[in-house]
């Protein structure tokens, strides 16, 4: 269901955003001031927002995503902007690089909630874990899950700049009261009128007190949790080391 999720949405992802090179811009900057200085992996990039602006920062940045379709225009934007970054296919839970092979990995823009089970969580965090070298810096940013449970629903509408697109969501809880199916309806300007694309997909609503010990576990220390206020990023960032 994700990478069918994903792959369907690549095309149009940007559409997410009012403006995507300026929310690239603004995450990139809010992410750097966290990371050690040394080759990054983005474990979750998606068609590049952070990647990218990482990588245009002067990052040396590698990205992976478990979408092809995803990855595949992640290299486009990548070569348009001209910019060199790495991209490759690749669920979180198996990443296809060596042992302490990055500085830093980040997973953004709440990537990490896919997992809804925590023998999922833990394999994902296992992997970032393996391909850190010790002391290496781990940023995890996850919507504000605290307090949020059944009946509660995001913010309502998005809307693209120019009038491209409309996207809002309808959350759908499942009977355990943490899982819920997104619906994410994207309405897109098709002459005189507006195409409807809905897609689904299902996250873990996972809270700091869940998420924390399960981070410690897969061997990280010194973990904090940074406020958008204090970070300039748009949701709360989980930051640690590897051991």
């Amino acid at each position: 269901m994700t990478r069918g999720f994903y792959d369907d949405l690549a095309g149009t992802y940007d559409l997410l955003y009012a403006d995507w090179d300026a929310s690239m811009a603004r995450q990139a900057k809010a992410l750097d001031w966290f990371l050690p200085d040394g080759l990054v992996l983005d474990c979750a990039c998606g068609i590049g927002t952070q990647s990218l602006g990482l990588a245009l920062r002067r990052r040396e940045v590698v990205g992976t995503d478990l979408s092809p379709v995803a990855v595949a225009r992640a290299r486009r934007e990548a070569a348009q902007r001209g910019v060199r970054v790495s991209f490759a296919a690749a669920d979180m839970r198996a990443l296809p690089f060596g042992d302490g092979t990055f500085a830093a990995v980040v997973c953004a823009d709440n990537s990490l909630p896919h997992l809804t089970t925590p023998d999922e969580m833990r394999a994902g965090l296992a992997e970032m874990r393996r391909v850190l070298k010790p002391g290496g810096g781990l940023l995890i940013s996850t919507r504000p899950y605290d307090g949020t449970r059944p009946g509660s629903q995001p913010p309502s509408v998005k809307h693209a700049a120019d009038g491209r697109a409309i996207t809002f969501q309808l959350w759908h809880w499942h009977d355990d009261g943490e899982r819920y199916d997104a619906e994410v309806f994207q309405l897109l300007p098709d002459g005189d009128t507006w195409t409807v694309h809905t897609r689904q997909m299902t996250y873990w609503a996972i809270t700091r007190a869940q998420l924390s010990p399960l981070v410690a576990e897969a061997g990280f220390t010194d973990l904090r949790w940074v406020e958008p206020e204090d970070s300039g990023f748009f949701q709360p960032l989980l930051v640690a080391q590897a051991e």
